[in-house]
């Protein structure tokens, strides 16, 4: 595969970009990233011409693929022939923020700001500010954006930061645990729960190798929360308007939070983030609370244009019938080529998010026939004969073949024309504008490659 010209550019992006990029995951792919240069469909096509399918989607956002709907199209360009922004209130911000109030469970207002990031540092600062409380609980290995809060490694009794920049005494307040445990929850709150401000949790693991949670764990955090006090963050940034279709995963798993989280796909593509929740908590942010909260290009017009007509087709279309059977013919595909091949790996994911852990101790296949896998996705089953191996929190996928997949795995893919994320952590995504064709040239791919 001819990479000259992504070569080229990559050389002249070093000289005024730290390390070619402007966002650190984008440099994983060695030796150098490979250049876009248009989208099509369900397939990207990079600077040299190289076209592949594409599951990455932007990392999340691109809940319809490259390839616009014709009045999604037109009503983003709509808005932007009316002018860029104007630095104040639009009717557009209204109507979004009135569809997602109607369709998830949890929200009674909102705020939108410009990215995930920004909505989960004002989560925190909400949940501080409301509660009077100072410490966030977060599970190792979630991600919830480039923040000093969460930006936090080790676990509640030594926590410390995981980037340059963040003062110890920022981390002190934060207190990771393992997700998926239970008896973690319990000593933490044993021992602060009088400064517990809340927990963020993405109801899914979705940044490292998608890790669902065992049966009973999001309710059990919703039932501590509520006896201390704090509040329950979800984090529905990845998940959000993707794992449980309009309801997002907090209606699927059934379980209401006090706040939550948004981003990619709730912008239609372009730049945003949002925090819903309770509207006595919504309300403490400025002006009506004493939170405050502001930013020039929140509620952007044409981001809220390209939200609201990307959920109001994905509500009156077949888009979550069509990517969420793509995504099980994907998984079923994969569990089926595991079986034969390399059955240590697990296959993760649920709706239209897909991923292979390269997992060491898998049971050999035999156990698999006999026993019965989960069948679209590992589920965290006591009954199935992976469940013992398989990965229940961050720790255990850090603990599979993460070098092998990027290094030999993801090149080889790419080799036979498919665009997987750039590490084993980042989820993969179906669009709208996928096929069966390209589900079943992407399992002969792994076929080989595996």
């Amino acid at each position: 595969m001819n990479d000259d010209r992504s070569r080229t550019l990559y050389d002249r992006a070093l000289s005024v970009m730290p390390g070619g990029v402007n966002s650190a995951v984008r440099a994983a792919i060695e030796p150098y990233p490979f250049f876009v240069s248009r989208g099509d469909g369900g397939h990207v096509i990079d600077a040299d011409g190289n076209r592949l399918i594409d599951w990455v989607m932007g990392l999340g956002p691109l809940l319809l693929g490259h390839d616009l709907p014709n009045r999604v199209e037109a009503e983003i360009q709509r808005a932007a022939s009316q002018g860029p922004m104007y630095g104040t209130p639009t009717e557009v911000e209204v109507d979004l923020a009135e569809f997602v109030v109607r369709h998830v469970p949890s929200v009674e207002k909102i705020r939108f700001v410009n990215s995930g990031t920004e909505a989960t540092v004002s989560a925190v600062r909400l949940a501080r500010g409301t509660t009077g409380r100072n410490k966030i609980v977060i599970m190792q290995g979630g991600y919830h954006g480039a923040q000093e809060s969460t930006l936090v490694e080790g676990d509640a009794q030594r926590p410390s930061p995981s980037s340059a920049g963040i003062p110890q005494s920022f981390a002190k307040h934060t207190l990771p645990v393992p997700f998926n445990d239970e008896a973690a929850i319990n000593t933490v709150f044993d021992e602060h729960g009088d400064d517990i401000a809340g927990v963020m949790v993405e109801p899914i693991l979705a940044n490292y190798g998608i890790v669902h949670p065992e049966d009973g764990y999001l309710q059990f955090l919703r039932e501590i929360t509520a006896e201390y006090g704090s509040l329950l963050i979800f984090d529905e940034v990845i998940t959000g308007f993707r794992v449980g279709g309009l309801g997002c995963a907090q209606s699927h798993f059934d379980v209401t939070p006090d706040i939550t989280t948004f981003g990619k796909i709730v912008g239609g593509g372009f730049p945003v983030g949002a925090i819903g929740g309770r509207a006595e908590l919504i309300e403490q942010f400025a002006p009506t609370g004493d939170v405050f909260q502001a930013g020039t290009f929140s509620g952007h017009p044409v981001t809220m244009a390209a939200g609201l007509e990307t959920l109001s087709f994905a509500a009156q279309a077949d888009v979550y019938d069509h990517v969420n059977d793509l995504g099980d013919q994907l998984r079923s595909g994969l569990a089926d080529i595991l079986e034969d091949q390399a059955p240590q790996y697990t296959v993760v994911g649920r709706d239209s998010m897909f991923k292979v852990v390269f997992t060491r101790d898998g049971p050999a296949s035999e156990a698999l026939a006999a026993e019965g896998a989960c069948e679209s996705g590992c589920r965290q089953r006591p009954g199935c004969a992976r469940y013992e191996t398989c990965p229940k929190n961050a720790s255990d996928v850090m603990d599979a073949e993460t070098a092998r997949w990027r290094r030999i795995f993801w090149g080889k893919m790419r080799d036979q024309g498919v665009f997987l994320s750039q590490n084993q952590f980042e989820s993969q995504f179906v669009s709208y504008a996928h096929t069966e064709a390209d589900v079943e040239e992407t399992l002969e791919a792994y076929k080989h490659a595996l």
